[in-house]
């Protein structure tokens, strides 16, 4: 497997700060989808979250698309509750120059909210993350329109996370989120957020059904390899970036917390 199903393994495929990248690995049918997922879990993550399942028209058809291709009756939501992965449908309409959101059954965000993004185009849905338009747009709207059928690729991310729960909107400012954070504590209060992003063209409507597989552990949990990659990222994230991800309220306890304990 060159892709795994957890934070310490899909971290050393992941950008280690600088500029951003889409980092894309090519995956096998094996390495689509998590096996053996949660459903519980995954039952209850949208029942806390029903806001989660947006669905536009024309979300319809390669909603129940995609639930035949997975064997389930239904469409998107219940293709996403049968798997680990949240899921968005992505469409290209004639004449227009970007691919939109049309779909999304999303259990376990990472602080977004689909019906704020429902139908909006590739690059506003990306509007807040620093260096997407200058270095990023133009080779996701490239690889976007190009994708064919039966391939499937995998990226991967990070985030650093107050809370270990599955679903994280950001409902405090950063300096209160992270305000019990410490030099002491930081191995088991910060808590790194993956998600396992892979891309998939359905054959029949022409949808990209974007998969989204969320993993949390703990940054006193992670490997030594891996806790010294995300030290030395937050020392180069991008202008603006570390901003947008809270790390000036918590990036000195990691770092400290790394030196004292790193082996």
């Amino acid at each position: 497997m060159t892709f795994g199903f957890s934070v310490d393994a899909l971290l050393p495929k992941a950008r280690g700060g600088g500029q951003l990248r889409m980092g894309l690995t090519k995956l096998s049918e094996d390495e689509w989808l998590q096996p053996e997922p949660d459903l519980a879990a995954r039952e209850a993550g949208f029942a806390d979250y029903p806001e989660g399942v947006q669905l536009t028209p024309e979300g319809e058809v390669p909603g129940a698309e995609l639930a035949s291709m997975l064997g389930i009756e239904g469409g998107l939501m219940e293709a996403a509750k049968a798997h680990h992965e949240d899921m968005c449908l992505l469409t290209q309409t004639p004449g227009d120059d970007q691919y939109r959101l049309v779909g999304a059954a999303v259990a376990w965000p990472t602080d977004w909210h689909p019906k704020d993004k429902i139908g909006l185009p590739l690059r506003a849905l990306h509007a807040p993350i620093a260096g997407y338009e200058e270095q990023l747009a133009t080779g996701v709207d490239r690889f976007m329109a190009t994708l064919k059928a039966g391939a499937i690729y995998g990226r991967c991310n990070w985030f650093i996370a107050p809370t270990g729960e599955r679903k994280w909107i950001a409902d405090k400012p950063p300096e209160q989120a992270f305000a019990h954070v410490t030099s002491d504590n930081a191995g088991e209060s910060l808590f790194v957020r993956s998600e396992r992003q892979t891309l998939r063209r359905l054959p029949e409507a022409g949808a990209i059904l974007f998969g989204i597989g969320v993993y949390v552990t703990p940054y006193g949990e992670l490997s030594q390899a891996n806790q010294a990659m995300l030290a030395s990222a937050i020392e180069n994230l991008l202008a603006g970036e570390g901003d947008r991800r809270g790390a000036p309220h918590y990036a000195v306890a990691l770092l400290r917390y790394h030196e004292r304990t790193a082996r």
